[in-house]
């Protein structure tokens, strides 16, 4: 069970008013949970499963997309019966358990249908060939006496040890029959799934559109790299962070100048970025400071600003924008990537098949921890080989070092308060 198992299925998130007002009143206990905060981002979010977000592509540029429609197999995989091995092709009832000498047939090399078998005779048969009417077993090349193919004329016959019938054949629809459903609506196509489709003949699929988003870092402390940098400021992380995530995911990422803290200048840059844009997604500036420039400028727009059960990514922003989905991410940058991991991937996977899902494992954690009261904990770590997770830094949410060693995203969910070395956890990999 993932940590906001069932979130997913979830399209709208009633808010009461009594919890609404405590939140802004700022009572701690009105914190909203994980689940609930995941689900209020897919109900914000579901209007981009719609059929003119839709498009066909062809298999080579599908890789990373969600299949709208469930695919049936116009064919059966495999589409005739066939041999798994090299070997003689045999009828099972003409060979006693003791072995037989077969007449040796005429070959049946991969591509061509050969004719049926006659009673008492063994087909040299390649890996993949059409398996001779009337016979329904192969034997491996390797159990023949001799154990290798001769050449026409030199020898008529070969000895072969007993098989039963199925042995080393592949049975037409053995993988998949004709009509079954070969994807379901919603399957994330990764080189498997566009292989499958590959072999059953399919040339193109209707794919969600990749979601675009605008990506604004806010923050007058915060400057480019490369620029110089003066005392009391900091290089932007978290653009170039939350763009890698997101374009591995999928998205298609446009990135705008760095907001500074004053509102109307936000709004103008928001404003002249946002064309063709699906989500506006920012970090920083949705605390309660002084300079929070988000919800300040957001002030007259349908936009929440609430505190997550959740460490580190605890204060975020959900709502519109002069109608745009808007999302206000935390500024330091382990929360911003996990809010990200948590919120808005989650919900494009349940909603559009892409990105794939985070593979959840359970782990030994290597030595002892706590977890704030109230809160689901999401720390880094590194997953080693033989199952056990070790800590990458601690639980503050600046610690970019400790982020780039990690592999994993280890849970530690609302009401444990400690957990020893040797316990169990959940992690996701990253």
């Amino acid at each position: 069970m993932t940590p906001i198992e069932g979130a997913a299925m979830t399209t709208s998130l009633p808010q009461s008013s009594h919890e609404h007002a405590n939140r802004q009143a700022g009572h701690p206990h009105a914190a909203r949970s994980v689940a609930q905060h995941a689900a209020a981002v897919q109900s914000l979010l579901a209007p981009l499963r719609s059929v003119d977000r839709t498009e066909v592509l062809p298999l080579a540029q599908a890789l990373g997309r969600g299949l709208v429609h469930a695919l049936r197999a116009p064919i059966s995989l495999p589409p005739f019966a066939n041999s798994q091995m090299d070997g003689y092709a045999i009828r099972s009832m003409d060979v006693p358990d003791g072995g037989a000498e077969l007449s040796v047939a005429a070959p049946v090399p991969a591509g061509q249908t050969p004719p049926a078998l006659a009673p008492g005779t063994a087909a040299p048969i390649m890996t993949g060939a059409v398996l001779p009417e009337g016979a329904d077993a192969v034997v491996p090349i390797e159990r023949a006496v001799p154990d290798s193919f001769q050449q026409p004329g030199v020898s008529t016959t070969v000895w072969l040890p007993a098989a039963a019938a199925g042995t080393f054949v592949r049975a037409e629809g053995s993988d998949l029959s004709a009509g079954d459903v070969a994807l379901a609506a919603g399957a994330f196509l990764g080189p498997a799934q566009l292989g499958l489709l590959a072999g059953l003949g399919i040339t193109d699929v209707e794919v969600y559109r990749a979601v675009s988003v605008l990506l604004v870092t806010t923050g007058d402390e915060v400057v480019e790299p490369g620029q110089d940098l003066p005392a009391g400021k900091i290089f932007d992380a978290n653009a170039t962070l939350l763009e890698a995530a997101m374009t591995q995911a999928g998205l298609h990422v446009q990135r705008s100048a760095i907001a500074t803290d004053h509102p109307d200048e936000f709004l103008d840059l928001i404003r002249a970025g946002r064309a063709g844009v699906d989500l506006l997604v920012t970090t920083g500036g949705v605390s309660k400071g002084a300079y929070e420039v988000v919800r300040q400028a957001m002030a007259s727009q349908p936009v929440e600003f609430l505190h997550v059960g959740m460490q580190p990514g605890g204060p975020q922003g959900i709502g519109s924008i002069d109608g745009l989905p808007f999302l206000g991410f935390p500024g330091n940058p382990v929360s911003a990537l996990v809010s990200f991991e948590m919120f808005l991937r989650p919900a494009l996977t349940a909603l559009l098949g892409a990105p794939q899902s985070r593979l959840p494992l359970r782990a030994t954690l290597g030595h002892d921890l706590t977890s704030p009261a109230g809160k689901h904990q999401v720390r880094r770590g590194s997953l080693k080989p033989g199952g056990t997770v070790e800590l990458a830094g601690g639980e503050s949410s600046h610690l970019m070092h400790a982020l780039a060693g990690a592999n994993v995203l280890v849970h530690v969910p609302v009401g444990v308060a400690a957990l020893a070395a040797g316990d169990e956890v959940e992690v996701w990999m990253l």
